[in-house]
């Protein structure tokens, strides 16, 4: 099954500290936007890669481009928006060539092809699949620093990304969630309001999204632990 990417690389890295967009900050030697965008450009099923970014970065993204040898016509870098959400559909106005479509966030640089494989599975069968990992620390509902209750965890996992959509779900989705002025978390939180089920397919604890400052320790050691199987 081919499909198209809708790859999200608009942030500012405020969380980061970074001082600069933390696609671009070094991960043992290559910018984390290589290292999340590498297994997309690695599967033949991926079609076409639309990396939203910030206008002021396309040139870095072209040159970045060039440098991985990747053929003009399966790039296509778009505008950011102000939201996440806004860079989806940007993107989104740039699909069409393939019936499935899938969101990534440009901060998980450790997608492998075996969630990708999951994912295509999972939207073959239902239109619509997330990739998630169970909870494993107690949670607790806080407000004005009091603990008001621990929540079951059994039921709760926490979802990552790549998302994963047949085109015209996620297109129907975005013009609802445009016309009430809805703003989601994700991709699947506009989905389910259609309404249209998701279903959840396993991802990794590797898949970490790379927030903060403490992060990055932490994903070099991802990348030694991974190794060859990256």
């Amino acid at each position: 099954m081919n499909y198209e990417l809708i790859f999200l690389a608009a942030g500012q890295g405020k969380r980061m500290n970074a001082q600069k967009n933390k696609m671009w900050l070094d991960l043992v030697g290559e910018p984390i936007f290589i290292h999340a965008l590498r297994p997309f450009l690695a599967d033949n099923r991926c079609s076409k890669v639309i990396v939203v970014c910030q206008e002021t970065e396309r040139k870095h993204v072209e040159k970045l481009m060039q440098q991985l040898h990747v053929a003009k016509n399966r790039i296509e870098i778009v505008k950011g928006g102000k939201e996440r959400q806004d860079s989806v559909a940007a993107g989104l106005g740039r699909c069409g060539n393939e019936s499935v479509v899938l969101v990534h966030d440009g901060a998980r640089p450790f997608v492998t092809i075996d969630i990708i494989d999951r994912l295509l599975s999972g939207v073959k069968e239902n239109k619509a699949a997330i990739c998630a990992v169970k909870v494993k620390d107690t949670v607790k509902r806080v407000i004005d620093n009091l603990v008001q209750e621990t929540v079951d965890r059994e039921n709760l996992w926490q979802i990552q990304t790549p998302q994963a959509f047949e085109l015209h779900i996620l297109q129907k989705a975005h013009q609802l969630a445009k016309e009430e002025q809805f703003l989601g978390t994700d991709e699947a939180s506009l989905v389910e309001r259609i309404p249209w089920p998701v279903a959840s397919v396993q991802g990794s604890y590797y898949n970490i999204k790379l927030t903060t400052p403490e992060d990055m320790p932490l994903a070099k050691a991802i990348l030694g632990e991974l190794g060859e199987n990256y």
